[in-house]
């Protein structure tokens, strides 16, 4: 049975299909003519929390509640429409310790072999490339990257070890310097990846790469997710933090469903955001 949404946004309000909602923004045309889109997705309650951290351990991780069907199925549908995955490392050492589950490939399942044929009609490559932003350099890459021959680079700062740098060097990764100290900056790594040529670019890394690419006005578009639940908890991620954001962080409601899933899990609103740069 096919899912549907409504529209609350732009109006009229209508009924509209949950599968290829998406894609049918797609955001893969958009900056074939200038700069490359930068866009994000994130998921969140309505207390702001898109992920929790286990008080003893200190790792982070989801609660299955907060997540859905069909807010994955949107996520996956965004990450047909890159040319490159923009991760980081701590997402790599969670997926190693099997905290997380893979997100690097598209339409490898028999649920989503439709996005796989997507992506070739839109004569896109098989796979999206994968670029990891780490200042430590200290994750491990899963076998499934080369596997599906997936090109891979690696962004680190300026005062990375370069005892790290040579070690994925040797095992012939491209490392590039985008960032000052152990960081890596919103600005320089889409500098680098224009060069490369790379036009639309989805930010998978988390809220310290949202903060800097807002930051450095490098954001085209962000879609959110919010599940109705207040989920508390004393130790929390939210969408961003550090220094305030000023004009660069204004958004423009582009879109917004309503989705009331199923009667056992909370509804959701799915919003799409235009940065507005700062203007």
């Amino acid at each position: 049975m096919e899912n549907y949404l409504t529209q609350l946004y732009p109006l009229p309000s209508k009924k509209v299909p949950l599968q290829g909602l998406y894609l049918s923004h797609r955001v893969h045309t958009l900056g074939k003519t200038g700069n490359p889109v930068v866009y994000a997705n994130f998921l969140s309650s309505l207390d702001g929390r898109i992920a929790l951290e286990d008080s003893k351990s200190k790792a982070s991780y989801v609660p299955k509640c907060l997540t859905s069907a069909n807010d994955f199925r949107l996520f996956l549908e965004l990450a047909a429409q890159a040319d490159c995955l923009i991760t980081h490392g701590g997402y790599l050492r969670a997926l190693a310790e099997k905290r997380l589950g893979n997100i690097l490939q598209i339409g490898i399942t028999p649920e989503t072999n439709d996005l796989a044929e997507w992506r070739k009609k839109e004569s896109l490559s098989l796979q999206p490339d994968i670029v990891v932003a780490s200042g430590s350099l200290d994750f491990t890459l899963p076998h499934s990257i080369k596997t599906h021959h997936q090109k891979c680079y690696i962004a680190t700062g300026s005062s990375a070890n370069p005892e790290r740098i040579h070690y994925w060097e040797q095992k012939g990764y491209s490392v590039f310097r985008a960032g000052p100290n152990n960081l890596v900056e919103g600005k320089p790594l889409i500098e680098k990846l224009k060069n490369i040529g790379y036009k639309s670019i989805y930010l998978i890394a988390g809220p310290q790469m949202l903060a800097t690419m807002v930051k450095d006005g490098q954001l085209t578009r962000l879609y959110h997710t919010s599940s109705h639940q207040l989920l508390g908890g004393s130790d929390f991620h939210t969408l961003v933090s550090g220094s305030e954001l000023g004009t660069n962080g204004h958004l423009k409601l582009a879109s917004l469903l309503y989705d009331p899933d199923a009667l056992s899990h909370p509804g959701q609103w799915f919003a799409q955001f235009d940065m507005l740069r700062g203007e």
